[in-house]
């Protein structure tokens, strides 16, 4: 089984004893502290390893962005995290997340050949390829009953279909979509 350490740490980073968390990017779901910090970071990470990071940059996504009146809170740093992911490809990298159970996005760059990887771990938690879709869902909606905030971590194969809150109030079909007066957070 190949070891997390070994795609994502460089071979002298690896003998100089740095430690995975060393190389981890936390970007907050709302986007970049500083625009341009997370392309800077895979750059870096490229670089690392010895090869160009010809093209790595967020600069068009981040234009497209400015001109779409569509985006929501959030959606930029999805956007930037997928066109990253594509851009990677090629050069023989892959954009990886840590799924670490927050809201946030913990990235690492692997350098896996264009093979993207499975079965990884970091402190016990999944570390994914980004194209690859997550292993749990967070749902999230404040009760129309009663205005209790609810919250489940599902397996991504696992419906919320006939739930109802505490309060007795319906919040799910039979199918596992959210009834017309439920709204769940973004």
């Amino acid at each position: 089984m190949t070891e997390l350490a070994d795609l994502v740490l460089a071979p002298d980073e690896r003998a100089r004893g740095i430690g995975v968390d060393s190389v981890l990017f936390v970007m907050d779901w709302t986007g970049e502290e500083e625009p341009g910090a997370l392309a800077a970071f895979v750059a870096g990470r490229i670089r690392a390893f010895g090869a160009q990071p010809d093209g790595v940059d967020t600069d068009v996504v981040q234009r497209a962005a400015e001109a779409d009146p569509t985006l929501g809170r959030g959606d930029l740093p999805i956007r930037q995290l997928d066109h990253l992911s594509g851009v990677l490809a090629p050069l023989g990298f892959t954009l990886a997340v840590h799924d670490d159970g927050t809201d946030s996005y913990p990235v690492l760059v692997l350098r896996t050949g264009g093979q993207p990887p499975s079965g990884l771990t970091h402190q016990g938690q999944p570390v994914r390829d980004w194209a690859s879709p997550p292993t749990e869902t967070l749902v999230s909606l404040d009760c129309p009953g009663c205005g209790e905030m609810l919250v489940w971590q599902l397996p991504a194969t696992a419906s919320l279909a006939d739930e109802h809150c505490d309060c007795g109030t319906a919040l799910f079909d039979a199918t596992g979509r959210p009834l017309p007066d439920v709204t769940l957070h973004d």
